[in-house]
């Protein structure tokens, strides 16, 4: 006789179907207050399936892929039996839920075709969702034996059509809000997780003070990334565990390279976002936002990089057009750059004279910066940058922005300010790039980000490198194209593909991955804080000296 099939016990304390993933410092003990809801249906049952379809959201979906023989017919997920039983070739027995091993349940209900499981298992609401043939075996809060698909779809609505904790503040999220938000975070699991073997599993090159941040960018369930100060060790860490290496571009040699292909280590490089923190790096502030890229790096224009390929061949849909025009709007409302939230009122030496014409940017860089070397096509002097650009605007008013680490004293790229005034009528320190980008009518510069910035502004800009929103069709270039970026796209298409899709952010107050529209708000809000603060006045002191030693000038 064979054995009888094993049923797992009904759950203490039923958690709901949509939940958020077990990140570190997650408040698991969230309280919904329904009664802001009352009694109004939020969302119809084919939209909400439909929703939580395209995202493969709910129950365990940061889990493990669960393998199996995709060329096999549909298949019966039997969720009664022990794993390790041996049942007919068109059944796949998968661990009940509880399990000490979390499956990602979207990686099995599509090739399905019927799913056999007791009434407390929140599989059934999803094979609902999927529409698939259901036997349920046992009475529980999902089906009772016998239940028709109608019930059980019915079952289903009930149990997702709830409101969800907001983790980012004091209230709740309706299902469309709770099902966007998990979609991003799985995205980010994704990401970290990679194909199957390329799970980010060590990290080297991440300094001290960004530590902290970084493990919450990298983290993927069930495999903390471990950063380690030598790269040798690094990279026998990720071979170990059958992983990818996070480096740090700048920090990545040709040693580090050979040692990672003789150990067949993959390199992910990390780099800060383009939307990164209130101060700026240089002073020991931790971003808030980072790039990870497994292809390449966003300014290196010589290779791929998997923001390139987004923009090259992404089919971008409407609502995620609407999403980015949003954003960009909330962006330059709120005067915000990369380092900071613009003032409410700027610099006067950054305001622009009545009767000018046309005015003119000049954005400084760090001149052996890696986007620079990368991408500047062999410029990389500033006031050479200074000087080319008066040849092509003989008649503007050009403005001088020395870089503020540069300024700072911790990057090189100084210009002595009488040299600099040979070439622009102004120098202007003060104020943000926000700031300066509503006064004028123009930029120059090598490969800066504040390019993009201007972009979102409206304004004209002259890339005289090759930086990774150049060659779209937005820019006037004077670089070395890649013949791969020929595709013409829209300023929200690019704002899509640069800060929707490629990067990730951090909230600063729950410390969990958040959509950019959270962080966007934060720094609006002014409640953005380094939690570093006692070392940005020693970084500051330490740039004074430095500048002092070089002995630069100031007018």
């Amino acid at each position: 006789m064979g054995r009888a099939p094993v049923t797992s016990p009904a759950p203490s304390k039923v958690e709901p179907v949509l939940r958020a993933p077990p990140f570190p410092g997650y408040p698991r003990d969230l309280q919904v207050d329904t009664s802001t809801f009352g009694t109004t249906p939020l969302m119809d049952q084919s939209t909400l399936f439909t929703a939580l379809r395209q995202a493969q959201v709910g129950g365990t979906f940061w889990g493990r892929r669960w393998n199996f023989d995709a060329s096999r017919a549909p298949i019966t997920i039997d969720r009664t039996r022990a794993p390790q039983e041996r049942v007919s070739s068109d059944t796949a027995n998968i661990p009940f839920a509880g399990a000490s091993e979390a499956i990602d349940p979207w990686s099995v209900l599509g090739k399905a075709r019927q799913l056999r499981a007791p009434g407390h298992d929140e599989w059934i609401v999803l094979a609902s969702v999927f529409g698939l043939e259901i036997e349920v075996i046992s009475p529980g809060q999902f089906g009772d034996p016998g239940d028709a698909a109608e019930v059980l779809a019915q079952r289903a609505y009930d149990a997702l059509n709830r409101p969800f904790p907001d983790p980012f503040g004091d209230g709740v999220l309706d299902p469309v809000q709770a099902i966007t938000l998990l979609a991003e975070w799985r995205r980010v699991i994704v990401s970290n997780r990679g194909k199957p073997g390329e799970r980010i599993a060590a990290a080297t090159g991440m300094s001290w003070w960004k530590r902290q941040e970084i493990r919450q960018f990298l983290w993927s369930p069930g495999a903390p990334v471990s950063i380690h100060l030598s790269a040798k060790r690094a990279v026998k860490t990720a071979a170990k565990k059958g992983g990818a290496l996070a480096v740090w571009p700048s920090r990545i040699s040709p040693n580090l390279e050979r040692q990672a292909k003789a150990k067949g280590v993959n390199l992910v490089r990390v780099e800060d976002g383009f939307v990164r923190s209130v101060g700026l790096g240089s002073n020991l502030v931790p971003p808030l936002s980072v790039i990870v890229d497994r292809e390449g790096i966003h300014y290196d224009p010589s290779r791929p990089s998997d923001l390139e390929t987004i923009l090259a061949k992404t089919d971008f849909p409407a609502e995620t057009i609407e999403r980015a025009a949003h954003l960009r709007t909330q962006i330059v409302s709120n005067r915000i750059s990369k380092y900071a939230a613009g003032s409410k009122e700027p610099a006067q030496t950054a305001i622009r004279p009545q009767g000018i014409k046309r005015v003119v940017l000049v954005c400084g860089q760090v001149e052996d910066d890696m986007s620079v070397l990368s991408g500047g096509g062999g410029l990389t002097s500033n006031l050479e940058l200074l000087r080319r650009t008066r040849s092509l605007e003989p008649e503007a008013e050009i403005w001088w922005r020395p870089h503020p680490d540069v300024d700072a004293g911790h990057r090189t790229g100084a210009v002595d300010d009488n040299k600099a005034l040979q070439h622009a009528e102004r120098i202007v320190r003060e104020g943000t790039m926000s700031d300066l980008l509503d006064q004028v009518d123009a930029l120059h510069t090598i490969t800066s980000l504040s390019g993009f910035e201007a972009l979102l502004r409206g304004c004209e800009v002259t890339c005289h490198g090759v930086p990774f929103y150049s060659g779209w069709g937005l820019t006037h270039d004077l670089g070395s194209i890649p013949e791969r970026r020929r595709r013409l796209l829209s300023l929200d298409e690019l704002v899509a593909g640069v800060l929707l899709i490629y990067p990730r952010y951090l909230d600063p107050e729950s410390n969990l991955p958040c959509p950019p529209e959270m962080l966007i708000a934060r720094l609006a809000h002014g409640t953005v804080r380094n939690r570093l603060n006692w070392v940005e006045p020693l970084r500051r002191l330490q740039g004074r000296v430095t500048r002092r030693w070089r002995g630069e000038r100031r007018q």
